[in-house]
This record gives structure tokens, C-alpha cells and sequence, in this order.
């Protein structure tokens, strides 16, 4: 099984911007949590003859779905009104390296979304260990253990369609990819 490790760590100023403007972070949450279920069925619309991923996206969306659900009734219960949708600057440049061909297009798909969410692990990890209340922590902790599974989920499921070396080598890619977009983005209260 390949381990995604990614390249650096989230700098220490964007979750100080997170936890002075959490009300504007929840509502990004929120946000990226709907587009993580839309995307999850998506990809069982371009691949319907894909039974195992099928299978594995609509789990996933009903799953992001849920967390979607958590988040607007976080956001709810501090009187916070969703916001109307807007371009996720960090998801954007990601899509700008996505492969043409049919093959190379899936593998990118499946790898990207992994990388996408390991950052998400990895931050709401950084929010679990940071926030004072012990309430969003666990909320935050359970996320962060949920995007470390679904990274792997997407990994997994490249292994069964294309080589580990080719797996490997595009993996390497993304991740280089994934740092240089992440690294040179404004900090801002935003999951990405």
C-alpha cells in the first residue's frame, strides 16, 4: 500500500488566521464539504462501468454529505447563514495540472483528490490540537481520522486500475504539485 506523506506542513500563521476568524473558516467548511460530495458523484457519473468505485464514491458522498450536514448545524447554532458558492483558488491550480487522455485523466482524478485530502487530514488535525473547546476538538479529531481514510480510500482504489510504479511516480508529482500551490497561496481562514 502506498503511503502519501506530503511534502511540508501547513504554516503556523494560517491556523492562527483559522482560530481568530472561525466563523469564516465554518462556513468554508461547509462549503468544501458539499463540493467533496458533489465530486464523489461525479466521479460515479464518468465512470459508471467502474463497479468498485461506484460503490466506494457513493459511500463517500453519503459520508461528505453527512459532515456537510455537522457543519451547517455548527454554523447554525452560532447564527451563521451559508455563503453563496465560490472558486476555491487552491482546488482551481490543482485542476490546471490535470492530465488530457482518458487514462491519465482517471489516474490524475483519484490521485489528486488524495493529495486534496490528505492536506484536509492534516489540518483539521492541526485544528483538533489547537482549538480550546474540547467539543469542536473531538469534532475535528474525528474529521481529520475520516480525510486520512478517504486520502488512502483514493489510493487504494488507483491500485486497482493502474501499476503501483505508475501510481508511484504521478504520486510524487501531485505531491510536488501540492506544495508549490499550497506554499504560495495567501493564508487565509479557509480549509485550503
Amino acid at each position: 500500500m502506498t503511503r502519501l506523506s506530503l511534502k511540508s506542513s501547513s504554516p503556523a500563521n494560517w491556523i492562527e488566521t483559522v482560530l481568530t476568524r472561525f466563523d469564516d473558516f465554518l462556513l468554508d467548511h461547509a462549503a468544501n464539504e458539499r463540493k467533496a460530495s458533489a465530486m464523489a458523484m461525479s466521479m460515479v457519473a464518468h465512470y459508471p462501468d467502474r463497479t468498485r468505485l461506484v460503490t466506494a464514491m457513493i459511500e463517500l458522498a453519503l459520508e461528505e454529505l453527512n459532515h456537510f450536514r455537522q457543519v451547517v448545524k455548527l454554523a447554525t447554532s452560532r447564527q451563521l447563514t451559508l455563503r453563496p458558492d465560490e472558486k476555491d483558488p487552491y482546488v482551481n491550480q490543482i485542476q490546471v495540472h490535470m492530465r488530457k487522455g482518458k487514462d491519465d485523466y482517471f489516474l490524475d482524478r483519484l490521485l489528486s483528490a488524495a493529495v486534496i485530502e490528505a492536506r484536509g487530514a492534516e489540518r483539521f488535525d492541526i485544528i483538533a490540537t489547537t482549538i480550546t473547546d474540547p467539543e469542536l476538538a473531538t469534532f475535528y479529531k474525528t474529521l481529520a481520522r475520516s480525510e486520512h481514510n478517504h486520502h488512502q480510500l483514493f489510493i487504494n482504489l488507483a491500485g486497482e486500475y493502474f501499476s503501483r510504479d505508475a501510481i508511484d511516480l504521478r504520486l510524487e508529482e501531485w505531491l510536488q504539485i501540492e506544495n508549490t500551490i499550497m506554499t504560495g497561496l495567501p493564508i487565509r481562514p479557509r480549509l485550503h
